[in-house]
């Protein structure tokens, strides 16, 4: 099974998603005689099944959804989790950043929840591989979880571990670190990068940031960028078009950088 459906109708085994409104997902992978079921009423997935992508269903109450493939940012945003997942708005910069793509290896520590993870086994696709450091048991055990909701476990290879003796995996083409203090593992991120090949970062707080970069230059990183993105919606009706009232402002500092050789003079080489 996949994520995303081929056909222009919905199939059994095929993701679907539920919207009662533009900020209101509901997710399941549909199932011969199972039943979708909340306050608002009752949907038998046998309904669904052979129904038009798009198209205007009601539940036995009379509440109206409209049946969508679900994008990776409904994905993102419905993942279940025992804590924060990382925003897609620094997703989506992580990605491009560290250029990310199909046939990419990148290692992650920090699993977490599995949110950035199921993102990356998207982007890497078949040809590439996601390699998941995380020291809490049941914390990887989640995101194994919402990785196989997705149909994408043959990408991603969980580690239940410290990495503080460093990574299996070595000449990766990218390293990403969740974890409060990165600074303490910078060698071992640099030991299992290709050179020249992408590390990024995030961190809540300035001073996490500072001890970051000290430990990067003393390891001859270079092209180093630190960067915090802000994301402002808007209220999309033509009669009363503004701002809306919140805003997604901090959730964090993002750090990207690259090892480098650096070339040794003649008169330094033995």
């Amino acid at each position: 099974m996949t994520w995303l459906s081929t056909g222009e109708t919905a199939a059994p085994g095929d993701l679907v998603a539920l919207a009662s409104t533009k900020t209101n997902y509901f997710i399941f992978r549909l199932e011969e005689g199972g039943k979708f079921e909340t306050h608002r009423g009752i949907i038998r997935h046998d309904d669904l099944i052979g129904t038009k992508w798009g198209s205007e269903v009601v539940s036995h109450k009379g509440s109206s959804f409209y049946m969508l493939q679900p994008g990776i940012y409904e994905i993102l945003s419905n993942t279940k989790r025992n804590t924060q997942i990382m925003y897609p708005k620094d997703i989506g910069f992580i990605l491009m950043k560290m250029n990310i793509a199909p046939g990419t290896t990148i290692i992650e520590a920090g699993t977490g929840s599995g949110g950035l993870t199921q993102i990356l086994a998207l982007m890497v696709g078949k040809e590439g591989h996601v390699y998941s450091y995380e020291r809490r048991e049941e914390m990887t055990n989640l995101a194994r979880k919402n990785v196989q909701k997705l149909g994408l476990q043959d990408q991603v290879t969980f580690y239940n571990r410290s990495i503080e003796d460093g990574f299996e995996q070595k000449n990766v083409d990218a390293v990403f670190l969740d974890l409060p203090n990165p600074y303490d593992y910078v060698q071992q991120v640099r030991d299992a990068l290709i050179p020249g090949g992408q590390f990024g970062s995030l961190l809540p707080t300035t001073n996490q940031i500072v001890k970051l970069l000290l430990e990067m230059r003393r390891m001859d990183f270079e092209f180093v960028d630190v960067v915090e993105l802000m994301l402002r919606f808007y209220q999309a009706e033509a009669e009363k078009f503004r701002p809306v009232d919140r805003m997604v402002a901090h959730t964090g500092y993002l750090v990207f950088g690259r090892p480098i050789l650096r070339a040794v003079c003649e008169e330094e080489q033995p």
